[in-house]
C-alpha cells in the first residue's frame, strides 16, 4: 500500500500546485505595461554584450589564442558591469536596477505568465552580479585563465602530444598496461596545471556566494537555476540505493572481460584499464565492434540527412560552424553547441570528430542541443525567453537523440548496412544498459565531489575526489597517487554545479522518447521507434519540448497549446529509463530480491517525477490542466509504490 511519506509527499506537492494555480484577485495591467517596457530595456541594454561575449567565447575555443582569451574576458566584464551597476530603467525612474527588478518579481500583479517568467529570469541574472565590481573582475580574470589553461592542455607521453582521441584509442584498444597507464596518467595531469588557480577561483567564488547571502557557490548555483539542494540531494541517494547492486554485477561482468584483454587478475584492473578516463562510458567489450560500423561513415553528413528527415535542419548549424568539427592545435578538445544570438541565425557545434560510435553519438547529442535552441523556439517570445527551458531539459533532448548510434533500427533507417544484426543488437542492448548505470554512478562523484569542494575547499580535495571514485564507481585508488584529478574535467573547471541535470536530463529524455512514440507513432513500442525519416517528429513531438520555454520554472507537466492535452506522461520515466536498466537484463529479473530492486526503482523514479512538479509552477491554462495533472499523478502513485 502506499506508505504515509508519500501521502504526506503528495499532500504537500498537490497544496502547491493548487495554491499557484489559482490567483488570488485582479490583476493590475499597468504593472505588466511597466514590466514590459523594462524587459524592452533590458534587451536593448544586454543583448548586444551578450552577443559580444558569445562571439569572443566560440572564437577563444576555436583558436586558444591569448588575445581571443582576452576579449572574451573584456566582453564578460562589461556584461558584469551592467548587471552590478546601479542605473535606473527609464520604466522605472525612482529605483536602482535590481530593485525595480525584484519589485517586480516579487508582485503578485503581473497578469502575463510569459512577462512574469521574464522577470524572474531578469532577476537572477541582476542577482549573482551585485558584487563588487572589482570581485567580479577577479573571479573572471581567473575562470578565464583556469579554461584556457584547460582548453589548450594536450597530453603528452614520451614528448609526444596526443589528441583526445588518441588517448581514447590508446584505453580502448591497448592491452599494455604500462602504455596505458602512461597515457591515462597524461591525460590527468592537466588537473596539476590548473589546481591552483582553480583553488583560489573556487573560494573566490565561494566569498561572492557569502556576500549574496548563501552557504556556498553550490548552494548559490542551485538557487540560481531553480533547485533545491536538499531535494537533490535526496534523489541522488535514492538513485544511489536504487542503482548500488545493479552497477556493481554489470561491472563485474566487464571487469572479466577487461581484465583478459590486459593480461590482468580482475583485482588487479585499474583506472586506466578501462575506455576512457572517468569511467563515464560502456567499455566495448561485448560481442560486437559498434566503431566499425562508423570508420568509413560521414558522421556529420548522417546528422545532416537525420535532422533534416525529422523536419528539424541543422544546415544553418554546420554552415555557421564552417563544417569544421576535425582537432586543431589549440582548439577546445571536447565539444559543445552554442547559441550565439538568440535569434535562429547563428548556433554553432565545436566537434573534434573521430570516426567512431562515441563522436557518432556526440554529434547527434549535440546537433540535439541545435534543434532545441532559437533556431525552433518561436521569435514571438522575449530575447530572455528564446532559450531552453532548464539545463535538464536541453540535456535530456540531447541524449534521447544521441542513444540512436546504438540502434540498428537508426543505421538501416538511414541506410547504413550492418554486416551482422544478432550480433550488433546484442551488443547494443547490453552497452546501452551499462551505460545508464555506469552515467548515473560517476553522476554521483561529481555532484558529491562538486558539493564537498564548495563546502570545504581546504579539505584534501584530492583524496575527497578518490574517496568518491571508490565508493560510487568502485575503481582503486592507485597506489601512493596524490594529484588534483578532478580538475582534469572539464565541467569542474568551466560549468560548475552543472553535472547532476546530466543524469536528470536522461530521465527527461525516456519521458519524451515514450511520449513520441505514443503521440506520434500510435502507441508504438519505444524499442521500435527511431525517428528517421518521419518529419511528424520534429514537428509535432521534439517540437514540444521547445513549447516548454515560456512557461514558469520549467514546467514539465505543462499542456500542448495547440491541442490543449499534456505531451509529456508521468509513466514515461519509470516505464522508459526503469525498462532500459531492469528489464533489458534478464538475470537481474529473477527472483523476489530482484523483484523488489525493480519496485525499488519505480518507487524512484515516481519520486522523481514529484520532485519535477515541486520545482515546477502550474501553467497559465492551469484551470484546464489540473484536474489532468492530479490524476495522471495520483495514478502513478498507485501504479508505482503498491507491493
Amino acid at each position: 500500500m502506499v506508505s504515509l511519506r508519500v501521502l504526506i509527499l503528495f499532500a504537500l506537492v498537490l497544496g502547491l500546485m493548487l495554491s499557484m494555480a489559482w490567483p488570488g484577485g485582479a490583476a493590475d495591467n499597468a504593472v505588466t505595461a511597466t514590466a514590459r517596457k523594462l524587459i524592452d530595456e533590458y534587451t536593448a541594454k544586454i543583448r548586444p554584450l551578450e552577443t559580444a561575449a558569445n562571439r569572443a567565447w566560440w572564437d577563444a575555443n576555436i583558436t586558444g589564442k591569448d588575445e581571443d582569451f582576452k576579449r572574451k574576458e573584456e566582453a564578460q566584464n562589461q556584461i558584469d558591469a551592467f548587471l552590478s551597476g546601479k542605473a535606473a530603467f527609464a520604466a522605472v525612474k525612482d529605483k536602482a536596477a535590481f530593485a525595480a527588478v525584484k519589485d517586480l518579481k516579487d508582485s503578485k500583479d503581473i497578469d502575463d505568465p510569459i512577462v512574469k517568467r521574464a522577470i524572474d529570469i531578469i532577476y537572477l541574472a541582476y542577482l549573482e552580479k551585485q558584487l563588487d565590481p572589482q570581485l567580479l573582475k577577479k573571479m573572471t580574470a581567473l575562470a578565464n585563465a583556469v579554461e584556457k589553461k584547460f582548453s589548450t592542455y594536450r597530453a603528452k607521453v614520451e614528448g609526444k602530444e596526443l589528441t583526445d582521441a588518441q588517448v581514447r584509442k590508446v584505453l580502448k584498444t591497448s592491452g599494455l598496461s604500462d602504455k596505458r597507464q602512461a597515457v591515462w596518467e597524461a591525460s590527468k595531469a592537466v588537473g596539476g596545471v590548473v589546481e591552483k588557480e582553480l583553488l583560489e577561483l573556487v573560494k573566490l567564488r565561494n566569498q561572492a556566494a557569502a556576500k549574496l547571502g548563501f552557504k556556498n557557490y553550490h548552494d548559490m548555483q542551485l538557487f540560481l537555476n531553480e533547485q533545491n539542494g536538499a531535494d537533490l540531494i535526496a534523489l541522488f541517494d535514492k538513485l544511489d540505493e536504487l542503482t548500488r547492486e545493479p552497477f556493481k554485477k554489470a561491472k563485474a561482468e566487464i571487469d572479466v572481460v577487461l581484465a583478459k584483454n590486459c593480461n590482468v587478475k580482475v583485482d588487479e584492473l585499474m583506472p586506466w584499464h578501462y575506455h576512457d578516463p572517468f569511467f563515464q562510458e560502456s567499455p566495448g567489450v561485448f560481442k560486437a565492434d559498434l566503431d566499425k560500423i562508423y570508420e568509413k561513415l560521414d558522421i556529420v553528413k548522417l546528422c545532416r540527412d537525420f535532422y533534416r528527415g525529422i523536419g528539424l535542419p541543422i544546415d544553418l548549424v554546420i554552415e555557421r560552424t564552417n563544417n569544421d568539427f576535425a582537432p586543431k592545435p589549440g582548439k577546445n578538445p571536447h565539444a559543445f553547441c552554442t547559441d550565439i544570438t538568440r535569434d535562429g541565425t547563428d548556433v554553432r557545434v565545436l566537434a573534434n570528430i573521430d570516426p567512431n560510435e562515441y563522436w557518432m553519438a556526440t554529434m547527434l547529442h549535440e546537433f540535439g542541443h541545435s534543434v532545441y535552441s532559437s533556431i525552433n523556439i518561436p521569435a514571438k517570445l522575449p530575447y530572455v525567453l528564446r532559450m531552453e527551458a532548464h539545463i535538464l531539459t536541453t540535456e535530456g533532448v540531447a541524449m534521447m537523440f544521441e542513444k540512436l548510434s546504438k540502434r540498428r533500427g537508426w543505421l538501416e533507417k538511414m541506410g547504413v548496412k550492418v554486416g551482422d544484426p544478432a550480433a550488433f543488437d546484442e551488443t547494443a542492448v547490453k552497452m546501452s544498459r551499462a551505460q545508464l548505470l555506469i552515467f548515473s554512478r560517476w553522476c554521483q562523484v561529481m555532484l558529491r565531489f562538486e558539493k564537498g569542494m564548495y563546502e570545504n575547499p581546504d579539505q584534501d580535495l584530492n583524496k575527497l575526489w578518490w574517496d568518491m571514485v571508490e565508493r560510487y564507481q568502485l575503481l582503486k585508488r592507485p597506489k601512493g597517487r596524490n594529484a588534483p584529478d578532478y580538475g582534469s574535467k572539464i565541467h569542474i573547471i568551466v560549468a560548475p554545479v552543472y553535472y547532476h541535470n546530466y543524469m536528470m536530463g536522461e530521465m527527461f529524455a525516456s519521458q519524451v522518447h515514450h511520449a513520441i512514440a505514443r503521440e506520434v507513432y500510435d502507441k508504438a513500442h519505444p524499442d521500435t521507434v527511431v525517428y528517421a525519416g518521419n518529419k511528424k517528429v520534429g514537428g509535432g513531438g521534439v517540437h514540444a519540448a521547445a513549447c516548454l520555454q515560456p512557461r514558469p520554472h520549467h514546467d514539465l507537466e505543462r499542456a500542448d497549446p495547440a491541442r490543449h492535452r499534456r505531451p509529456f506522461e508521468p509513466g514515461g520515466i519509470r516505464q522508459g529509463f526503469s525498462r532500459q536498466v531492469m528489464e533489458k537484463a534478464p538475470n537481474l529479473r529473477r527472483g523476489p530480491r530482484q523483484q523488489a530492486q525493480q519496485r525499488r526503482l519505480a518507487e524512484f523514479l515516481s519520486i522523481f517525477r514529484i520532485f519535477v512538479a515541486f520545482l515546477s509552477r502550474i501553467p497559465d491554462n492551469h484551470l484546464l490542466v489540473l484536474p489532468k495533472i492530479t490524476q495522471e499523478l495520483h495514478h502513478v502513485f498507485l501504479e508505482g509504490f503498491q507491493e
